[in-house]
């Protein structure tokens, strides 16, 4: 006699099938992903690949009455027989020239910017220089790159710095609370807020006097520098 199914009324337990998705699996889907943090050495050139070029003001003059139309000018520069204390590792240094557009062959700022880690290695700082002999710097920008060679003499003495973090796509940084000591048209101290972004620049670059009032700079709105060769 041939085995018969015996029938039993227990429901069957069926087998997993290919539709059921591991826990694990569900949990690595729905958790949103960490952000990976920046290496500095990254934001570092991040940071100089925002600034290296030309800007001006020129949207912000024509809109706004009365308002400058300043162009900036930045470049990278090599350095010869810096110390390592000018020029640690990772660092950038770059000139900068700030002129209005229609006297571009007599700019009003010079400097150089070295871009670096700062000392805790927590954001990027950009530290500027005030050169000795600015006259003999007008126009190094022009020249190609291989011929923007200056000496650690040419670079001149710290002057202040802005301390910049990534915020999404842009850098936002602005110098110490206290701001900094200067003696430039009539300011003793002046501070600077900046953003870099992907159109440019936001500064709020201002100069006070002794008594804290606001001798030169940005009033109520920032100087709104955007590009105009990238």
């Amino acid at each position: 006699m041939k085995n018969q199914r015996v029938r039993t009324g227990v429901p069957q337990v069926t087998k997993p099938s290919a539709l059921i998705v591991p826990i694990a699996f569900l949990w690595a889907v729905t958790t949103p992903a960490q952000a990976v943090p920046i290496p500095i050495e990254q934001q570092v050139q991040d940071v100089v690949s925002h600034l290296v070029g030309v800007m001006d003001t020129s949207a912000q003059a024509a809109a706004t009455p009365g308002a400058p139309n300043v162009r900036m000018t930045t470049c990278q520069v090599s350095v010869e027989n810096a110390d390592t204390s000018l020029n640690p590792r990772s660092s950038v240094f770059l000139y900068q020239e700030q002129a209005l557009s229609e006297s571009l062959n007599s700019p009003y700022r010079q400097r150089f910017l070295r871009i670096a880690p700062s000392t805790g290695g927590e954001s990027v700082e950009s530290l500027a220089f005030k050169p000795p002999t600015p006259e003999a710097l007008i126009g190094l920008c022009n020249q190609l790159e291989a011929k923007r060679v200056v000496q650690q003499s040419d670079i001149g003495e710290a002057a202040c710095s802005v301390f910049l973090k990534p915020e999404g796509e842009n850098y936002i940084g602005e110098t110490p609370a206290e701001g900094c000591a200067t003696n430039v048209r009539g300011a003793v101290r002046i501070t600077n807020r900046i953003v870099l972004h992907q159109t440019g620049m936001d500064t709020l670059d201002r100069g006070f006097d002794a008594n804290g009032n606001r001798v030169w700079g940005a009033k109520d709105q920032p100087y709104q520098f955007r590009w105009v060769d990238k």
